[in-house]
């Protein structure tokens, strides 16, 4: 045989045979494994060449490591490195007979989409059971402590949320027999290189490698470029492959580094480095663990960046359709919260506004399109800008309203998805204090007064926008006392932490009844009591816990008690509710019971509290039945400590005066004014320019006089109550 010329495949394998190492072939797409004398010997077959099925092969590896080959095979083809791995061979009873080291070149067919493989084997010696170095126990420990890693590191990055915190799980990673000191993150941007976050260096020492050119002789560079890994064993083998930027390395004095493509669906999106302080040999299985950590980063990355993208676009959205409050309104303070929902891309239909109207006076609106997606933000930017127009031009709040809900049916019935939205519209004169209030299936406004006193203020009103064009949506005017302050909201802040209306108002009434500060403080206190600590606009995991949109505004009529600063001093507190009750609302006298008793939360005399509420039952009712007019109540508590007095009256537009009658004992009615005289301190009837006024007083402790309800006096008048 001449110099330089091949040996003949005969020969090879004589040689090999020689030195105890036998060759294979494996191709996949047919699933043939070809062996020569020495591997078939060294699989404990008769020593002679022959072609296998991979069944055949199968059944004489131990099965572990025949998953490990396959896992081994793609890792070699993906990285272009020799597939080393080693593999038990078994008998037919199931015993281990030896241990064979296997080296091959791995290379994929797209078309065939199959693997092809040439190799060798070669037996190892294996040390005897129970030594220090038996290769059994140190494998298993290896390969146990290694599926434990993987499992811990991919949950730790599944629940990170945030790029800050990807790159903070990334850097607790603490891999098995092998943990890097220093580790750098790479992104791309255009044809640079950037650094996304670091771990073990100082700050400053990314300098030279931020904004460096993909063409650049650097690792990170090449492997962004490629796609494909680069490990680096030693100084002298980073210095040798990349001699321009190794000056920038030999700076942090690490002896192995390890350069991974961060990859997700097919596409590299940067960089991964892991240095180490000490020498490591890339063996496959630890070139595995890279690699999987590699992918399992990028996955990480690649869904925190949506995320924080998504946020960024749907905050920014929220507010550039929420108003900023304006100017300062003369004598009036107001804050507003909004945040939104954690599910999907956080935008929802919740929406407050300020609106100056041309009469000098200002509306609030709050309301809520029903769903939590982008078509209803969409629908409650339409809307917003509609009410808008519609207040500017001057119309009352029933009319704002009720054009409003026919542009929402408009808009929003496309024989699909039809959509709704709640609403309550508040029209404030800042001089008076009054408001007149529309509501569109929205939940009543709330009034806090000075001295903590907490009102639902019951107001009337229609269905939701859109839900029928043609509904009419009634206005119903309060007063704000200065001191007062009142809160308009949608339901999320009601409901959110898997309260119902009932209770998360109760826990709601408590956060207003003991408040001591200004609107801001208020305003931060209720989200607080509901989420924890937030901001006017709260995105992350504190929206992630939320179940719906929340949104409400304060506003505070300034005066004494309501912490506003620079309010005007009142001298003697003064508690108010008024209420009307229609000929056609005959249930509305269950409300004004409930309202005076929350009125009198802390009135001392519960026979007291009782006698007032029967009697406002019984006024409110003598005007249902004996006028054709419509019944105003108005009361009002007085005075500081024990000497507080109640003043309650009804008034009409009736000019019949009542006259007191004696009724006999089996009479029905016509005992309304003795029922006054008998329980009230005080009382009297006030005629006006049109219509009269029934009032009566009541002084707190003074409770010798009550009723038993069947017309005598003393006892508890609950009963009478429940029959009035």
């Amino acid at each position: 045989m001449r110099t330089g010329e091949p040996l003949p495949l005969p020969a090879v394998e004589q040689v090999l045979a020689t030195l105890a190492t036998g060759l294979w072939h494996w191709d996949t797409s047919t699933s043939l494994v070809r062996v020569d004398a020495e591997a078939a010997r060294l699989l404990g077959l008769p020593a002679e060449g022959t072609t296998l099925s991979e069944s055949q092969v199968r059944a004489r590896l131990h099965p572990v490591d025949w998953n490990e080959i396959t896992g081994v095979v793609q890792l070699a083809v993906a990285e272009s490195t020799l597939a080393e791995v080693r593999i038990r061979i078994m008998d037919e009873q199931g015993r281990i007979v030896r241990v064979v080291r296997s080296r091959s070149k791995p290379s994929f067919d797209p078309h065939k989409r199959a693997y092809e493989l040439i190799g060798t084997l070669q037996e190892v010696t294996e040390p005897a059971p129970g030594t220090p170095a038996d290769r059994r126990t140190v494998t298993g420990d290896w390969r146990r402590s290694r599926e434990a890693f993987l499992l811990d590191a991919g949950r730790a990055l599944a629940e990170a949320r945030s790029t800050a915190e990807v790159l903070r799980v990334a850097a607790g990673l603490s891999m098995p027999g092998f943990s890097p000191d220093g580790l750098a993150v790479f992104g791309v941007s255009g044809d640079r290189l950037t650094i996304i976050g670091h771990h073990g260096h100082r700050p400053g020492d990314e300098g030279p490698f931020a904004a460096m050119s993909l063409d650049t002789a650097y690792p990170a560079a090449d492997v962004a470029r490629t796609g494909r890994a680069v490990y680096l064993p030693s100084p002298e083998e980073y210095a040798r492959r990349y001699p321009l930027t190794w000056p920038l390395a030999q700076q942090f004095g690490r002896q192995s580094w390890a350069f991974l493509p961060l990859t997700v669906a097919g596409r590299t999106i940067g960089a991964w480095m892991a240095a180490f302080a000490y020498p490591v040999a890339f063996t496959p299985d630890e070139r595995s663990v890279l690699t999987t950590v590699a992918r399992m980063l990028a996955q990480a990355l690649s869904r925190a960046g949506t995320a924080e993208s998504e946020r960024e676009l749907t905050d920014g959205l929220q507010r550039s359709m929420l108003p900023s409050l304006g100017p300062e309104i003369p004598g009036m303070s107001v804050a507003a919260r909004y945040i939104p929902t954690g599910g999907g891309l956080q935008v929802g239909g919740d929406w407050y506004d300020l609106i100056p109207l041309p009469n000098g006076r200002f509306a609030l609106v709050i309301g809520d399109v029903q769903g939590h997606d982008v078509r209803a933000a969409g629908l409650m930017g339409q809307l917003r800008i509609a009410l808008r127009a519609y207040a500017s031009e001057g119309h009352r709040p029933d009319a704002v309203l009720s054009r409003a809900s026919r542009f929402l049916h408009g808009i929003a019935d496309d024989g699909a998805d039809l959509r709704f939205a709640t609403c309550l519209y508040v029209e404030v004169d800042p001089a008076t204090g009054v408001v007149e209030a529309a509501r569109a299936g929205h939940l009543d406004p709330v009034i806090r007064m000075p001295d903590g006193t907490v009102l639902l203020r019951d107001t009337a009103g229609g269905l939701p926008l859109g839900v029928d064009p043609d509904c009419d949506y009634p206005t119903t005017r309060l007063a704000l006392e200065p001191g007062e302050v009142m809160m308009i909201c949608t339901d999320g802040l009601m409901e959110t932490g898997g309260h119902d209306l009932d209770s998360g108002w109760a826990r709601i009434r408590r956060i207003l009844e003991l408040h001591d500060g200004d609107l801001e403080e208020l305003a931060d206190s209720l989200v607080q009591a509901v989420h924890g600590p937030s901001s006017h606009h709260t995105t992350g995991p504190l929206a992630d816990r939320r179940e719906d949109d929340i949104a409400f505004l304060l506003l505070c009529r300034k005066g004494e008690g309501c912490g506003c600063g620079d309010s005007p001093a009142v001298h003697a507190p003064v508690r108010r509710t008024m209420l009307t009750v229609a000929q056609a609302e005959p249930e509305r006298i269950a409300v004004a019971r409930r309202h005076l008793r929350e009125l009198l939360h802390d009135w001392a005399s519960q026979d007291q509290l009782d006698s007032a509420v029967l009697l406002v039952s019984e006024m409110l009712t003598n005007v249902l039945v004996h006028t054709d007019a419509d019944a105003l109540l108005v009361a009002q508590v007085t005075g500081e400590g024990a000497g507080r007095r109640l003043r309650v009256e009804v008034s009409d537009t009736s000019d019949d005066l009542p006259h007191r009658r004696h009724p006999g004992e089996l009479a029905s009615s016509g005992r309304g004014l003795v029922l006054i005289e008998l329980l009230a301190d005080e009382w009297g009837v006030a005629p006006r320019g049109e219509g009269k006024g029934i009032w009566f007083e009541l002084c707190e402790g003074d409770d010798s006089v009550s009723y038993d309800g069947d017309g005598s006096a003393g006892g508890d008048p609950g009963g009478a109550a429940a029959g009035v």
